[in-house]
């Protein structure tokens, strides 16, 4: 067994990061992410990491140095929430189609207007077409794992991309719950020492970066992002696995929870998770074969197993704490595909019955009796009461 602490989410991931040992960490603060790279400020500074530290005077100049510290061959570190990553916008894209593998813890945290610092999926949800993995956390516990993780993933040489590592703002950045950490060497020998591939700063092979490609091979070039990141999923199995071995804790692309026999039951991402798998566990108590889906690799998403998970089921609820304005939330949008796509390659009929709630935005509490008031509603839909409406506010104060 490993050190038992008692370590908000912030300081777990910042204890990570170090424990990794990047060559460079490029940082600007924004709440409620700051203290993970105060934290981290502070190992360098007191000499256990080697880190150098570069202080940048915006979120997008934070990327743009991480995307150069990358590219000259170092392991590169970063982190951010809300209006930080969407600053970062425009860099995103190239680190990930640069193949530059930083690692960025993302506190979820609402975005603007009006101004919210408190914690909702926006953000990370936003941020799902730049081609980045993504890996989400349920807890203290699984940030940390998942951030140590998040280095051989996104270092694997079959596919070299960055990797964010979500948690939710303030709900578990914030707060103290008890947790294990592993052994500085034990971290060390499971990363392993950084390889870089085709670093800029190897001057006897010449090589050169971000080179425009027009029309006679954009197309193909995005292709091949395409499929490089249809290995992702491989090398999350295979390093989780790996990880199972070291810490005893395992993980695979989301949690199944009592959902084997299961009639209804929610897809939902994060800390939420743990607050409704409490309810679940009433309402089986209630004889009623109520499940949980989390996700925990969103990007890319895992649709073929995920379908195969929630087929049988007669009605589902897909809990978004973000929206699409003018669309559905985007989980919903990705469950609707997978079991869409599920359901025409088996010829299982029309499927489980699907309704999407928006939860949580801007860290609106979500209580027990929220996910009470869902599971109620999938009870009667599953026996044959009409879906009422598709998508719903639940939680809206009249």
């Amino acid at each position: 067994m490993g050190k038992i602490v008692a370590v908000t989410g912030n300081e777990a991931v910042a204890n990570a990061l170090r424990q990794a040992d990047p060559d460079v960490c490029s940082l600007y603060p924004i709440t409620p992410q700051s203290d993970i790279v105060q934290r981290f400020s502070s190992f360098v500074s007191n000499g256990q990491v080697r880190t150098e530290l570069l202080n940048a005077e915006s979120e997008h100049s934070a990327m743009s140095a991480a995307i150069g510290a990358a590219a000259a061959g170092g392991r590169v570190i970063t982190a951010t929430s809300s209006q930080g990553l969407a600053l970062m916008w425009e860099m995103l894209h190239i680190a990930a189609g640069m193949n530059m593998p930083i690692i960025m813890p993302l506190v979820n945290r609402a975005l603007s207007a009006p101004i919210n610092i408190h914690g909702d999926h926006s953000d990370g949800m936003g941020a799902r077409d730049t081609g980045w993995v993504q890996l989400w956390s349920e807890s203290a516990q699984e940030a940390y794992d998942n951030t140590i993780m998040a280095f051989r993933i996104g270092e694997h040489m079959d596919i070299r991309l960055p990797v964010m590592v979500c948690m939710d703002g303030f709900i578990v950045s914030h707060s103290i719950a008890r947790m294990e950490y592993l052994e500085d060497a034990e971290v060390s020998g499971f990363i392993g020492p950084y390889q870089p591939k085709n670093p800029l700063l190897d001057m006897e092979h010449p090589k050169s970066f971000g080179p425009l490609i027009l029309t006679d091979l954009y197309h193909e070039y995005k292709r091949l992002q395409h499929e490089i990141m249809g290995r992702v999923q491989d090398v999350v199995l295979q390093v989780s696995d790996e990880f199972a071995k070291l810490s005893g804790r395992r993980y695979g692309l989301f949690e199944s929870y009592r959902l084997e026999d299961a009639e209804i039951a929610l897809v939902i991402l994060n800390s939420a998770a743990g607050t409704s798998k409490d309810v679940v566990d009433e309402f089986r108590d209630k004889g009623i074969k109520a499940g949980l889906l989390k996700p925990r690799l969103f990007r890319p998403f895992p649709y073929a197993e995920v379908g195969q998970a929630l087929k049988h089921l007669k009605a589902v609820c897909v809990m978004d704490r973000a929206d699409s304005f003018g669309g559905y939330g985007p989980m919903f949008m990705e469950i609707s595909s997978t079991l869409y796509q599920a359901v025409q390659a088996n010829g299982a009929g029309a499927g489980p019955k699907l309704i999407n709630k928006i939860y949580g935005l801007g860290g609106r509490d979500y209580m027990p009796h929220d996910a009470g008031r869902v599971l109620e509603e999938l009870h009667e839909i599953a026996g044959g009461a009409p879906v009422r409406i598709v998508k719903e506010y639940i939680g809206v104060r009249e």
